[in-house]
């Protein structure tokens, strides 16, 4: 695991940029694609738009992208806080993406229909035997610790045959789809993307008290057979004293 602070949201997602086309680039040099799978959320929205300006676009074969999504609202794809349009509007409506490549959550159909398309476009693009592997992640985390659409305490952490799951809020009361625990921690890459002042105590416990760690969704995600890195800005990072890490 590697924990790069950073002096602000700008200089984050601009580290969080030179990875994606790194790893996309490596990822289509020896596999011909690179699958990743987007969050939702206001931290990322900068990546997202770094990726489609002219600084970036031309760096990455886009056309051998596949995306997915961690996670999504059970609400129309129009919608203001669907995760799906959020990257539409501010990456693949300005890029040269073919259709079949984008694998979204359908989130206007009922949690248990949608979580189960899912899983089956899943299932069609890795295979149907084998246990999906991610080129990248991208997540994110909550003040609660949530990851994904993960939530402390909920059943769907015990999930380890299904890829993908209805979760059922109560509060806020709207329903959601979630890539499931297991699914996650498959990945080659998981990006972890923290920014801001009132996620100070969550980064700490998660980070640097180890007997808290298990508590929390986001302290559970563990690659069992890639790496983790946390980009967290200088805010998000003022608790962190005794972890080591590096400065960008």
């Amino acid at each position: 695991m590697e924990i790069h602070v950073c002096p602000d949201l700008e200089a984050l997602s601009h580290k969080a940029t030179a990875i994606f086309v790194d790893i996309s680039r490596k990822c289509i040099v020896l596999k011909g694609r690179f699958a990743v799978a987007v969050s939702g959320g206001s931290t990322p929205r900068r990546l997202y738009t770094l990726l489609s300006s002219n600084r970036y676009r031309e760096k990455v074969d886009w056309r051998s992208i596949n995306f997915f999504w961690v996670d999504e609202r059970c609400i129309p794809k129009g919608h203001k806080d669907s995760n799906f349009r959020l990257v539409f509007e501010t990456l693949l409506s300005k890029l040269p993406i073919p259709d079949d490549n984008i694998h979204r959550i359908k989130g206007e159909e009922e949690p248990e229909k949608g979580a189960k398309q899912y899983e089956d476009d899943l299932r069609e693009f890795f295979g149907k035997n084998a246990l999906p592997v991610f080129d990248l992640i991208i997540l994110g985390v909550g003040e609660d610790g949530h990851t994904a659409s993960l939530f402390p305490g909920s059943r769907s952490l015990e999930e380890t045959n299904k890829l993908a799951v209805p979760v059922y809020l109560e509060r806020p009361k709207r329903h959601r789809v979630t890539l499931t625990l297991p699914i996650i921690n498959n990945s080659t890459h998981i990006l972890f993307l923290v920014a801001g002042p009132s996620k100070a105590g969550i980064v700490h416990e998660i980070l640097e008290e180890g007997d808290k760690r298990e508590r929390y969704p986001a302290g559970l995600v563990s690659p069992v057979r890639g790496t983790i890195t946390w980009l967290i800005d200088k805010e998000a990072a003022k608790r962190l004293e005794n972890v080591n890490i590096y400065i960008t």
